[in-house]
Formats: C-alpha cells, structure tokens, sequence
C-alpha cells in the first residue's frame, strides 16, 4: 500500500485523464491490464518525491569531483551518524545524485502539530526545513522549542491561525519549533524566517539552504537534461524563450563555457530579476535578460532603433529552448492537483503561438528543443505531431 495517496484531480480533469491514458491505441499496443498498471504507476508516482535529489554542479567555477567531495562532507554533518553517498550520474558530466531515503514509517507522532500549505509541504518532502509563511495552523499551546508533527493541508481547507485541523492531512515527519503560535501569526506583521526545523522527515533528504550556493545548483534531472539536449556551443546565439528563474538559462551558459550569447525572456518582471540573480550568483557574464512576452517576439523588419533585446529579426539564433508554460502535471511530489480541466487545456493554443515564433527566429540548420513539465498528451506528442506538419522545414531527431 502506498504511503501517501495518489494524487487528486478534479472530477473533470481525472476523467479527462482516464481516457487519454486509457485510449484504444494504448491499450492496442500494452493490452488493457498493462495500460491499466501503467497509468495507476504514474498516479503514484507523482505523490512521492523522485528516489534521487539532482544537484547540478556549476563546472564553470568548480570541478565536479571537488564539489562531490565538498558535498560529501556537508551531506555528513546533516545526517549525523548516517553515510549516505554522493553518486556522480553515469551520462550527464555535471550532475551529482544523492538517494533519498524513505518513506520512513516507523516516525512517532507528536500530540503538538503544525499545519502547512501544500507546496510547503511538497518543499519538506523534498528536504526542506519549514518557513514561517508556510504555516497556515499550530496547535494551540505551541512554544519555541516544542518537538511537533508536521503535516501538509493538501486540499487547502485549513483556515489560516486554527488550533487544531481534521480535515485531509498527510504527515510529513517530525522537527522542532523555532518560534511560538504567538510569535508565527503576530499581528506586528508576517514574519519569513524558520519556524520549524525538520528534524525526522518522512523522506530525508538533505537541505541545500546557502549550502554553496555558487558553485550547486539544485534542479530536477529532466530539467538538465534539456539543456544537455540542445547542446549550446561555445560563440553561438541561444534564446530561452521562457526562461525563469533561471535554472536552464544558467545551465546553457555555463556549457557554453560563458562564451557566445544568451537571451533569456520571460514576461513577467520580477522572475526576470530572479534570472538575473541566478546568473549573478553563478558568475555568468554572457546571459543577457529581458522582460518581454515570447509570443511577440519576432520583428518584422530591421528597427531603426536596433538594440540587442527583442522583438528579433528570424533567423537569429543558432538554437532555441522553448520550455512552455504548460499545465506542470509532472512535478513531483504533488498530491493534489487544483487546475480545472479548462485550464489544463488553456495552454495548447500559447505553447503553438510561441512554437511558431520560435521556428520562425531559429537559423537553418539550427535547434529547436520543446520541452514540459506535463504528462498530458496534448501538450506533448500532440504538440510535436503539429509542429512537423506545419512547418515542413522541421525535422525530428533522436534524443540520446
């Protein structure tokens, strides 16, 4: 039996999803029961946290064998009496795995609890400790100091300074209070620093919180090896067509031995500050960022007033990733996914305007990698099916 539930969707949206993964071509090719053990694998699978934490190593500044050893050592000093490896990754150069261990289920519970939201929740899980605007509900009489249990609201039903919660809740393991419920829902004004440390997490994983933070970057696998798919070259033009915060963008510049150009857009400004942060922190001087909409991005004819920046002339840049706002099904953990089936289905239409713009600027001969964080096949196959039939100057090619 699982140890969490599988995750939740809304009637419509699970529905939806029963009958693209239980569609007669599926089925054809698996038979009915493997199709069947294929999509319940998947739902469980998205409630845990992936059996690796991925630690992307800024080879720019530092050597992965150095940083490995560094780690190592930090890793030690978190998990006390525990030694738990630091595993280079077989394929990708720059990747550093260390194995989660859990789902512990031998944790004794405290009458003292604490109630999260559910992305704080998914954060814990994942090895973070809990922050002050995470917490939505303690109990009571909770002091600094107190051991409590922490648990996640993952339907989002707990009102904000309740004593107590008997609504859904998960159990993300134990740790110790850094503050009281007076001190953590004060009406002198939020606070942001820690109000829980982790101390037994349900699934231990280390924290990364200011752990060498210019030279480890903490980043889902699918996520570097997008980059490693486009393959950016030393001098070349690459644009990150939605960029924020950063992770890819950084990542391409840093394979790119910081020599040649990265554009970076996204239309939102305060995720853009974040890019630039990221690549500030990162020592990386060739990632230039704009606040600018991807789908208007393609000028027309030369500006008079020719600037670096966007809208571009096509035929500008040697590859493009195309990351696209999608309906981001496939992060993990989740337990409870809240989008209505009209949102899952809103974004099919945008990621098509950004595609066609993308071609549009993509210099012959050049790369064009698409990629999600979705399991929907609208989003993906569908949306790759599409692309080769409008634009026949595409080929697809193998991914390695």
């Amino acid at each position: 039996m699982s140890f969490f539930p599988k995750i939740s969707f809304q009637h419509e949206v699970e529905e939806y999803l029963t009958k693209v993964f239980r569609n007669n071509e599926l089925i054809t090719a698996l038979g009915t029961q493997k199709a069947e053990s294929k999509y319940q694998s998947l739902l469980s699978h998205l409630s845990h946290p992936p059996g690796f934490t991925t630690v992307r190593v800024n080879t720019h500044l530092a050597s992965v064998k150095h940083m490995k050893k560094l780690l190592f050592e930090e890793i030690q000093k978190q998990f006390k009496g525990l030694c738990v490896p630091v595993l280079e990754h077989p394929k990708l150069q720059d990747v550093l795995l260390i194995p989660v261990i859990g789902p512990r289920r031998d944790l004794k519970k405290h009458s003292s609890e604490v109630i999260v939201g559910a992305h704080c929740g998914y954060a814990v899980l994942r090895g973070a400790h809990v922050y002050v605007p995470g917490i939505i509900s303690t109990s009571r009489f909770m002091k600094a100091g107190d051991l409590v249990s922490v648990y996640s609201d993952i339907e989002g039903k707990c009102k904000r300074g309740a004593k107590e919660f008997e609504g859904v809740k998960v159990f993300l393991g134990n740790g110790i209070s850094e503050l009281s419920r007076s001190e953590i829902f004060s009406s002198s004004g939020p606070l942001n620093g820690m109000g829980i440390r982790m101390i037994e997490p349900v699934y231990l994983s280390p924290s990364f919180d200011n752990v060498l933070p210019s030279h480890l970057f903490l980043q889902n696998l699918p996520s570097v090896v997008v980059s490693h798919i486009l393959n950016p070259q030393p001098g070349e033009r690459i644009l990150d067509m939605c960029a924020a915060p950063g992770g890819k963008t950084t990542h391409l510049a840093t394979l790119m031995h910081d020599e040649g150009e990265v554009i970076a857009m996204d239309k939102i400004a305060n995720k853009v500050k974040k890019i630039k942060q990221n690549a500030e922190l990162l020592q990386l001087n060739c990632i230039k960022a704009f606040c600018y909409d991807g789908t208007k991005a393609l000028s027309a004819e030369k500006r008079e007033d020719e600037q670096e920046g966007p809208p571009f002339l096509p035929e500008s840049f040697d590859r493009i990733l195309l990351d696209a706002p999608c309906s981001g099904m496939g992060q993990r953990p989740n337990m409870a996914y809240s989008l209505t089936l009209k949102e899952v289905t809103s974004y099919q239409p945008l990621q098509r305007k950004l595609f066609t713009v993308a071609v549009k600027l993509l210099k012959p001969g050049g790369v064009l990698v698409y990629s999600t964080c979705t399991i929907t096949l609208s989003e993906n196959e569908e949306q790759v099916a599409w692309a080769l039939k409008t634009f026949p100057c595409l080929q697809l090619q193998p991914q390695h």
